[in-house]
């Protein structure tokens, strides 16, 4: 396995797992009927169950993407330096994000994001150049 093939798995495995705090929270604050049912009015998570909510969904979104590429530069057998860090990036930068996030740090949680969406762009230079 390519260390880029490995930072994909690693990050669909982070995804699969970030679900589990926000649905704890909500078990919590609702009991587990209402969390496995489907109540009329289930209530919104909020403060830091609803950023848990949010990391997993801006995750989902962002997988696609970098699922394409490592797999594209897979298929190509591109794996360089780039693309490995572009990798490391995203992976690290995602588990950094998903702290961050759920803790409510204004700034960094933006800083967290671009660092791994910088791992994607390098790995897309490294194919596009």
């Amino acid at each position: 396995m390519t260390p880029e093939l490995l930072y994909l798995t690693l990050s669909a495995g982070l995804c699969a797992l970030l679900w589990i705090p926000y649905i704890l929270a909500r078990v919590q604050a609702q009991g587990m009927a209402d969390a496995m049912g489907y109540p009329e009015n289930l209530a919104a998570p909020t403060g830091w169950a609803k950023r848990s909510e949010r990391v997993h969904m801006n995750l989902i979104e962002n997988l696609a993407p970098f699922a394409v590429l490592v797999i594209v530069a897979h298929i190509l057998g591109v794996s360089t330096q780039l693309t490995v860090l572009g990798a490391t990036l995203f992976f690290w930068g995602r588990v950094a994000h998903a702290i961050v996030y759920t803790l409510g740090i204004p700034y960094l949680r933006t800083v967290t994001f671009a660092v791994s969406w910088l791992g994607m762009i390098l790995i897309l230079v490294e194919l596009l150049f």
